[in-house]
């Protein structure tokens, strides 16, 4: 990635920034189109005067398998909702992703009875708890997604309020791996190694094999000459390093 004519660390920053940034709105942008069905499933139950039950949350399963199948990008996305939102189900989790040979999407079954063992706490998630105490969205990652995939994914969501209320989350699940060769198509040019790091210090996207998605690098580690810039909110930290 390096050679004599490569632009200063600056410009690499920005323009790697912006490729990061553009991926990063991209997903965030079906993640939008999931948030409106989701409102739309609650203000509908709403127009008619009865509960919010699960059958009403299952209206965004066809537009989510359309959007999977339009995409190559997502693993996975739908709706994670509040507790006692619904009805007919204390906590549940509209989700549809990929298996490991990307085929058909199925629905992620996991156990949501506290009283159970392997109970699923999706409460306690930071793709969930965080967007449910800040109001803004966030993307965690990248971790082993061990119930659901067993990949190493990012995960991106976005609070879903109505009338002031919190309902829940909508949000989409990437391989890292895709990710980061989506990015990397973007900064075929750049002269500057590009590394992006997360909140906890791990490796999100880098253009050099001597930091590996998922590795930890620490702010303490980085170079003196390479340019920072924040990406994704203020999640990750981008560093162009000559």
């Amino acid at each position: 990635m390096r050679g004599s004519t490569a632009r200063p660390s600056v410009e690499d920053a920005r323009l790697a920034a912006d490729a990061v940034g553009g991926v990063v709105e991209q997903i965030f942008g079906a993640v939008t189109q999931i948030h409106r069905l989701f409102v739309g499933c609650c203000r509908s139950a709403a127009s008619e005067g009865k509960s919010l039950t699960e059958k009403d949350i299952r209206r965004v399963r066809e537009p989510v398998l359309e959007m999977l199948a339009q995409s190559d990008i997502p693993l996975g996305l739908g709706v994670v909702v509040a507790p006692d939102l619904l009805d007919d189900q204390p906590l549940w989790l509209e989700w549809w992703q990929y298996g490991a040979e990307r085929d058909i999407p199925s629905r992620l079954e996991v156990e949501l009875n506290p009283g159970r063992l392997g109970f699923y706490d999706y409460l306690s998630a930071p793709w969930y708890s965080v967007p449910a105490r800040t109001g803004r969205r966030h993307v965690v990652g990248p971790y082993v997604d061990v119930y659901g995939t067993d990949s190493y994914v990012l995960t991106f969501t976005d609070p879903v309020a109505v009338d002031d209320r919190f309902v829940g989350v909508a949000g989409a699940d990437v391989r890292a791996s895709r990710f980061e060769s989506v990015v990397l198509g973007r900064l075929r040019d750049a002269g500057s190694d590009i590394v992006v790091v997360g909140d906890d210090d791990r490796v999100v996207v880098s253009t050099s094999a001597r930091w590996l998605i998922g590795s930890l690098l620490p702010a303490a580690e980085i170079p003196d000459d390479a340019v920072g810039r924040q990406v994704a909110g203020p999640t990750w930290r981008l560093w162009a390093i000559p």
